[in-house]
Order: C-alpha cells, then structure tokens, then sequence
C-alpha cells in the first residue's frame, strides 16, 4: 500500500534533510508535504519513490527560503541541488540518525517518546496526545519545545545513545501494554509502534540488546489478547485463557532470544525476555519454571538493580520459596522514594499477602493500590481483589466462630 510505504520512507527523507541542512522544524514541515503531495499525486509509485519525496521536499524548503528572504546561503545551495536519484548514503544511517536525534538525552523521557512518536512514527500530534490522555495543545507544545531544543545538536554517537533509544522504545511499549490511565488497559498503537521501531533499529544494527528488547516485546505482546474480557477488565496471567496467546509472535520472539543470548554478551533486555519466554513456554500455570525464573531475576537484579525488578524478584521468589520470602524482600521497599505514590509496590504486596493468608492486610493493601493507580481498569481489578479478600476472610472468620 502506498501509506505503509510513505510511512516507511518519511523518517529516511526527514533525517536525511535534518543532516544536510538542520532545522528540524522546517525539514519536518517540508517533508509532510511533500508526503501530502505524494498521496494526491501518485496512481502509482514512481520507480525512485524516496527521490522523489526528496526533491519534493528539497523544493518546498527552497521556497519556505525563498519567501522568506533569508538564509541565502542556504537557499543557494538547495536550489542548485538536483536530487533525482538517492543520495549517497544508506536508509540505516538516515533513520537511525534521526531516532537518536530524537532521543537526545538533554530531552526529559516524555519529549523524547512524544518527538519519536512525531517524526519518526510518524503518528499525528492528536493521536501520540489521545495515548497519552493529554490535551492536543499540551502534547503540540512538549513536541514543539523538544524539536527547538534540538535543532543546532550535532550528530550524535550512535554507541553511546543506543541505551537511550531502547529506553525510549521501552517505555512506548510499556505504556501501550498497560496505559498509565484512562478507562483502556492497553493501546494497540502504541505497542504497535513500539515493535514496528524496535524492529527497524534490530534490522539496520548488530547489537544483543537490540534482540533482546525486540524479543521482549514480542513475547509479551503475544500475551495481548488474553489479558482483558469482553468488558475491557484484566485478566492476570495466571487466569489468561492460554489458547488466545499469539504462538506466531511466541516463536519468533524465543528464537530471537536464544540467538541472542547464544551470540552477544547478557544483558538486562534478554533476561527479561528469557523470562517472558519461559512465562509463554508453559503451557498451564502449574507448568511455569519458577525456580529457573527466580535464578533469571538475580541476576537481573545484580546487573540493574532497581525497584520494579524487586518487585517481580519477590513474585518469583515467593513462588518458590513461599510468601513469607517475598514479603520480606518487598520490606526493603518500604523508604523508596521511587515507590512513594507507584500503586505497584501495594498491588504485589497485596498479592503475596493473600498467597500467606492474611485476607486483612490483604484487602487493606489491595484498596490503597486500587487509590493509587489511575487506570480504571487495574482500580476496578483491585478493588474487586479488595472485596473477595474482605468476602473470604468473612467466611473464614464465620466458620471459625462456628466451630467454637
């Protein structure tokens, strides 16, 4: 289709621009319509497409130029330029360039998912604003303020950004698979997004981590369309109908692991998909590898530590070696300022409360989670967890009563 394959060009055209001339705002501006241009214009793609997007977009820059009376050097050297056949210089190094320009680590964390999502997302302003339940004119002005802050940066050093465009790439995806608020669980878009930019960094380079966090998504969004019910409600892993995993993305995702783990040196993103891939191995809960996922998450924790690997450090220890371990592995948590308002740290502790059979703690913990979080459908999952905690101690406590 012509859309996937102008969608598939736009950030090989944008950043080829931003190298040659900088100005990120206006090349973006320039290459948009020449995009626009391409889908009134073409019947049928022509023979050079990017090219032609090229040229298009070199003229309209000329112009902006031109009308402007300004930047006469500039305009000088655009205008004299003949891009009819595609320049000297791979679609790797364009794309990639303009994702780790827009995951320039001066930007805070939601410019750089938001500038990553608009230029090379290509996602309108209206639909990275809709994800992320803020205003059009709230995310038009962090994308605005992010391309002003980078437009004079020079070209970045690819092995040192790497960490920082995975990150980004992660935190897309997580907030697809579980939005941070709102009355969905989860964006497909987003995801979608998210695996579609992963695998074009995992195509144009040679790098584990890259594997790793591909596999990671894959194996997890496999997982997608079990974890809500005909209302939109969660469904935790342990109650998914297994039969609704995607096997498709299973099995690629496990052989991108174990290529991974077999070639490159370990790093934190292939233990956490070698994780998830022995989460979608099984083929009932009972069946999970508990003991090897436990072995799996210390040395995650040893390679980086930090809170949210605690937490599922403590699920998988309490599987193993009981509730009563985990808790007191989740006590270490208790001053983390990181933690202080995440609703995160109550939900498992809820979990493993119950696992141990104190219903009371259990429902008052599973109400302060269910406060905590802004996400409608994890509020009404908890707060349900609340009252069948609260319901059960009842009957227990009714039953002792009556034995007496």
């Amino acid at each position: 289709m012509i859309e996937d394959l102008l969608r598939q060009l736009a950030p090989q055209v944008l950043g080829l621009l931003v190298r040659k001339y900088g100005q990120f705002d206006a090349c973006e501006d320039a290459v948009q319509e020449a995009l626009l241009a391409a889908s009134v214009q073409w019947s049928e793609v022509p023979d050079n497409p990017k090219a032609w997007l090229i040229t298009v977009a070199t003229r309209k820059l000329t112009d902006q130029w031109r009308s402007e009376q300004a930047r006469r050097k500039r305009e000088t050297l655009a205008a004299t330029q003949e891009p009819t056949t595609t320049p000297q210089t791979s679609d790797q190094d364009d794309t990639l360039k303009l994702l780790f320009l827009c995951c320039h680590p001066d930007l805070s964390p939601p410019s750089q998912v938001a500038l990553t999502l608009r230029a090379v997302g290509g996602l309108t302003t209206k639909q990275i604003a809709t994800a992320f339940m803020v205003p059009e004119a709230t995310m038009g002005q962090r994308i605005s303020r992010a391309k002003q802050k980078i437009k004079d940066i020079p070209e970045p050093e690819w092995a040192e950004r790497l960490p920082v465009v995975l990150h980004v790439l992660y935190l897309i995806f997580n907030e697809g698979y579980t939005a941070s608020s709102g009355p969905d669980l989860q964006s497909v878009e987003l995801t979608s997004e998210a695996i579609r930019l992963t695998r074009t960094v995992h195509a144009l380079t040679e790098d584990g981590e890259v594997a790793g966090l591909l596999a990671l998504m894959l194996l997890t969004d496999a997982r997608r369309k079990a974890r809500t019910g005909p209302d939109g409600g969660l469904i935790p892993l342990a109650e998914q109908d297994r039969t609704l995993w995607n096997a498709d993305e299973i099995e690629e995702g496990t052989k991108l692991i174990e290529d991974a783990m077999s070639r490159f040196p370990i790093g934190p993103y292939q233990l956490q998909a070698a994780i998830a891939a022995l989460h979608d191995e099984a083929a009932t809960p009972q069946d999970t590898d508990w003991p090897q996922i436990l072995v799996l998450y210390r040395i995650l924790s040893r390679m980086r530590p930090n809170p949210m690997v605690t937490l599922n450090h403590a699920i998988a220890l309490s599987m193993v070696d009981g509730p009563e371990h985990g808790l007191a592995m989740l006590a270490t948590l208790d001053g983390d300022a990181r933690l202080a308002e995440h609703h995160r740290l109550d939900a498992v502790k809820a979990h493993l409360l119950e696992m141990a059979g104190d219903l009371t703690a259990a429902h008052a913990a599973y109400l302060r989670a269910a406060k905590r979080t802004t996400s409608i459908p994890e509020q009404r999952y908890l707060a349900a967890k609340a009252t069948n905690c609260l319901s059960k101690s009842t009957v227990r406590d009714g039953s002792s009563n009556q034995k007496m």
